[in-house]
């Protein structure tokens, strides 16, 4: 992997700062039905409103500038906008069959824009990070509370899902894989064991994040794990950052955070919402209230990547940026090549 190297030298120099929510900038759009279907879909027999991995393929303009306005704001990694795209939730579009070509092309867009940036600047490079969500199904869990032990899914199942959507990620042209938003372990895991099979299979080393989600204040993924029991189920592979993102603001993923800091050897990546949602579901914390909340993390040095995600604009990551320059990152206890 070409980008590798500079990856970790970047790392050790500065904190790296992730984008922030591409479905929040989409909503700006106001994209209709027809939207979504473009010329190629327009005869699609489904709805295909709401299926923002599409956008891609019809729509590649208004991706290509979402990414552009965060790397502007001084994003160093932004995200393919491929967080559905697996076989598993593409189905409720009727949709399987376009699962390689819905990463490959995310991959392409964020690739592009990302090699802009780094030629205007080679001492700041870009990189790009392939967006691998949960599904829409989890392993651990039944979603039939009369059957405890009905599995939606299969473990296997998962693998090759993740596996396909992992290589195309790849092929297009992403430097990192970025598995997040992680509500059950056991759909990371599986995540985990396709990139591993890629990595032998190409003979490549792989930058992986790992990034969970604590669902509430009892401070667990959905699946029950504590941050340290997530952080043990996840460190078998030689991962490039472990860390959390979405479920809480800033301020209420601090502790989590420090559990993560000072029990692993990789570099941690933190990327809350902009506070908690309001009765309407908005999130209503101002660039400046999330970039003070965030300063605690520096101050602490509890992170190596930060940005942001539900909620999250352009703005609310140029004051991330500008606060987190002014701080070293978090030091490994030992360097992790």
């Amino acid at each position: 992997m070409k980008n590798t190297e500079q990856l970790y030298k970047a790392l050790n120099e500065r904190i790296l700062v992730l984008d922030g929510a591409m479905g929040t900038m989409l909503q700006r759009y106001n994209f209709q039905q027809e939207d979504y279907r473009g010329e190629r879909f327009k005869d699609w027999e489904y709805a295909l409103k709401g299926n923002n991995d599409l956008l891609s393929l019809t729509q590649p303009k208004a991706i290509e500038e979402v990414h552009r306005k965060y790397l502007e704001a001084g994003a160093d990694i932004i995200e393919t906008n491929t967080f559905s795209g697996t076989t598993i939730a593409m189905s409720d579009y009727h949709m399987e069959d376009l699962v390689y070509e819905l990463n490959f092309e995310s991959a392409k867009i964020a690739r592009k824009v990302s090699d802009e940036f780094t030629a205007l600047n080679p001492d700041k490079p870009r990189f790009v990070a392939g967006s691998i969500g949960p599904t829409n199904k989890t392993a651990s869990l039944s979603p039939d509370v009369n059957d405890p032990g009905f599995r939606a899914i299969t473990f296997d199942e998962l693998r090759i899902a993740y596996k396909q959507q992992c290589e195309a990620l790849l092929d297009g042209g992403a430097d990192i894989l970025l598995i997040e938003t992680i509500f059950d372990t056991l759909n990371a895991k599986a995540a985990l064991f396709a990139i591993d099979e890629i990595q032998e299979d190409r003979n490549i080393k792989i930058p992986i994040m790992v990034s969970g989600t604590i669902t509430d204040a009892s401070g667990r993924t959905l699946s029950g794990q504590t941050a340290e029991a997530f952080l043990i189920s996840v460190s078998h592979l030689n991962l490039l950052s472990v860390g959390f993102n979405c479920a809480l603001g800033a301020k209420q993923l601090t502790p989590y955070l420090e559990t993560l800091s000072h029990n692993s050897d990789f570099y941690i990546s933190a990327y809350p919402n902009a506070g908690l949602p309001n009765a309407f579901g908005q999130y209503d914390e101002t660039p400046e209230q999330m970039a003070e909340q965030i300063r605690e993390y520096a101050e602490k040095r509890l992170i190596n990547i930060v940005g942001g995600c539900c909620g999250t604009t352009p703005p609310h990551i140029k004051a991330i940026a500008d606060l987190v320059k002014h701080y070293e990152p978090r030091k490994l206890k030992e360097t992790v090549i």
